[in-house]
């Protein structure tokens, strides 16, 4: 056998192996323009689905430790607040099913709160720590992956190879009116506008 066929079984019985995990792994995430996201610009997190409220934002202070939760708008004219993306990998470019740090503002990263015990929900939070990926920081880091033709948010850190987490879609669940972000099985399909 030459071994210019040699190499080319070798890359072809790679890539069978591994071309959907590594496709998936290398594609970018678009705005609704078309445009690859970039971490460090500023973007509002928009439902696809109109109708459902509007864009994504802080609640008001709570009595709690984590003052503020991730929620929805109630009219779908808002935008919410606009976000920021930090990957793990320090990558300019925002990547599908990559470790992403999600940021209203320096001091308001996305985070997984405890689980409410009045409505055994995990809710989303704005009390993490920017960066440092690992075991301490699990409950900090997010992904964007496909769904459907859209988006969703994913919580499924890979940012501690030995750490052991849940894996689940992130969606809606009201609650006295509000339209809260929680691990959810009903994922809230989103698309990205830069501000």
């Amino acid at each position: 056998m030459s071994s210019r066929l040699h190499i080319f079984l070798l890359v072809a019985a790679f890539i069978s192996h591994h071309g959907a995990t590594t496709e998936a792994a290398v594609e970018p995430v678009t705005d609704i323009n078309g445009k690859r996201l970039t971490s460090g610009t500023k973007y509002y997190i928009l439902p696809v689905v109109r109708g459902r409220g509007g864009g994504l934002t802080m609640s008001k202070p709570e009595n709690k430790t984590c003052p503020r939760s991730v929620i929805q708008e109630q009219y779908e004219v808002s935008n919410g607040l606009p976000l920021t993306f930090s990957p793990s990998d320090k990558s300019r470019i925002i990547r599908v099913s990559t470790d992403l740090n999600f940021k209203f503002s320096a001091t308001s990263i996305w985070n997984l709160d405890n689980v409410d015990e009045k409505t055994n929900q995990w809710f989303i939070g704005t009390c993490g720590v920017e960066g440092n990926p690992g075991q301490s920081t699990v409950g900090n880091w997010f992904k964007i992956d496909k769904y459907e033709s859209d988006y969703k948010i994913v919580f499924c850190p890979s940012v501690c190879s030995f750490c052991k987490v849940m894996c689940r879609d992130v969606g809606v669940f009201v609650q006295d009116g509000i339209r809260r972000l929680v691990l959810s099985d009903v994922p809230l399909k989103v698309m990205f506008k830069r501000v």
